[in-house]
């Protein structure tokens, strides 16, 4: 079998700025070689040969906080009683595949139904359906009466499907192990309201105890963990406990920035959703989401402190609360404007977000995440320059070449023979 050779690519590598007229040369599941133009191997009669003519080349995006098992939900009750498990099954295999269709060759989960996560990875794995490299996360684990605990007790539903509610450190032990158990990868915990949720974000719903044990039990059996943490008082006690990501991270400071860069964990802001409710309300005067005020004020918060975080090294991510009827699957990319337009962070370090650092908490930085030699080729062709334009990556459209592994899971170009690319 022959090679692919992806010539004339205005190459995004994640290492340098970008660099016009370069090749990278794929073989089997692998980069074989990246170089310029007219230091490049020649292609034999066997090889394929893409002319990308300018279009830019970089590797494929991580969404880093990702609900598969979301179908467009309108409200809280659609998480859990709109559709049976297996129904929900089939949904969240669609949205894997768009994901994938979307440029984004690998996710982490950051919170499921039916630890449906763990299913979709087997079946992602075996080759039954497609979708994107994968990190499992599983229900949502709780305490009583906080956010996600949202049933009224006289429905007498249970949580079973969506969360597990658990109060005390050992509580919260057996139920990291439980998901552990069930083959999770990377456990979701609220530890604050805030940021959509119905408790304030000031508000602390598990205690250090609590975050202490869930945090050791994951990580004395090597897994991950993170949490929905939006105040300065839960990002510092997330912080203490050792969390490996912290979501939102709203209200963040220069203290807080320290100790995240210099602990290495990382950090969500899923800005997205702030970003359009707060937007809608400038435009319209009102407010479409409860608690759209406080999140206007993490929202001004972030955009101050974003720019130190990015200065001072903390690994930041890509990913949001795509799944929700203001927010469907398949507008992935969207999430990127927010830090570009909003935060003024540079396109180019943005997209080292969704790529390098993404590939990093995938525990895959070896593998994946840059374009070199010797490394898994999942890549990304784009009509256009998403380092001086981050909006290309929006359009499906501007999507010429989507690559899993050395192998297409879109391509609108059209090859030539080396044979014929020599002539």
């Amino acid at each position: 079998m022959g090679r692919i050779f992806l010539q004339g690519a205005n190459l995004i590598d994640g290492l340098h700025a970008p660099r016009k007229n370069h090749t990278v040369v794929i073989e089997g599941e692998r980069i074989s070689a990246v170089a310029a133009d007219h230091e490049a191997p020649a292609p034999s009669a066997n090889d394929t040969v893409f002319d990308l003519g300018g279009r830019s080349l970089m590797p494929g995006m991580v969404q880093c906080h990702y609900h598969v098992a979301y179908d467009n939900v309108r409200d809280l009750f659609d998480l859990d009683m709109r559709h049976p498990p297996t129904y929900l099954t089939l949904v969240a295999a669609r949205n894997a595949k768009l994901l994938l269709q979307c440029g984004f060759t690998g996710a982490v989960g950051a919170g499921t139904l039916h630890n449906i996560d763990v299913t979709l990875k087997r079946a992602i794995e075996n080759g039954l359906i497609e979708g994107p490299r994968f990190l499992a996360c599983g229900r949502d684990v709780v305490t009583t009466g906080d956010s996600v605990d949202f049933h009224p007790s006289w429905w007498k539903l249970g949580m079973e499907g969506l969360g597990l509610i658990c109060d005390g450190p050992d509580e919260f032990r057996k139920a990291v192990r439980d998901e552990i158990k069930q083959g999770v990868e990377i456990i979701k915990l609220y530890p604050t309201g805030g940021h959509g949720l119905t408790w304030p974000a000031d508000i602390m719903t598990m205690t250090q105890e609590e975050l202490n044990a869930a945090a050791d039990a994951a990580h004395e059996r090597g897994k991950k963990i993170r949490g929905h943490i939006v105040s300065k008082r839960g990002i510092l006690a997330g912080l203490d406990a050792g969390l490996d990501v912290i979501d939102h991270c709203d209200m963040m400071d220069e203290v807080c920035i320290e100790r995240l860069a210099r602990q290495g964990t990382f950090v969500v802001p899923s800005l997205y959703f702030p970003y359009m409710m707060v937007e809608q309300k400038r435009r319209t005067g009102k407010a479409a989401f409860p608690g759209v005020e406080e999140m206007e004020r993490g929202l001004e918060m972030s955009y101050r402190m974003l720019p130190k975080a990015q200065a001072a090294g903390v690994k930041l991510l890509v990913g949001d609360d795509f799944g929700t009827a203001a927010m469907p699957h398949g507008d992935y990319a969207k999430e990127l404007e927010a830090y570009v337009n909003g935060a003024g962070i540079s396109a180019l370090e943005v997209i080292g977000w969704a790529t390098r650092n993404g590939a990093e908490l995938l525990g895959m930085k070896d593998d994946l995440g840059t374009i070199e030699a010797g490394k898994l080729a999942d890549l990304l062709v784009v009509n256009g320059d998403p380092s001086a334009d981050i909006t290309l990556l929006q359009d499906r459209a501007n999507l010429s070449v989507v690559m899993k592994g050395g192998a297409f899971v879109t391509c609108e170009l059209s090859p030539a023979t080396a044979a014929a690319q020599a002539a």
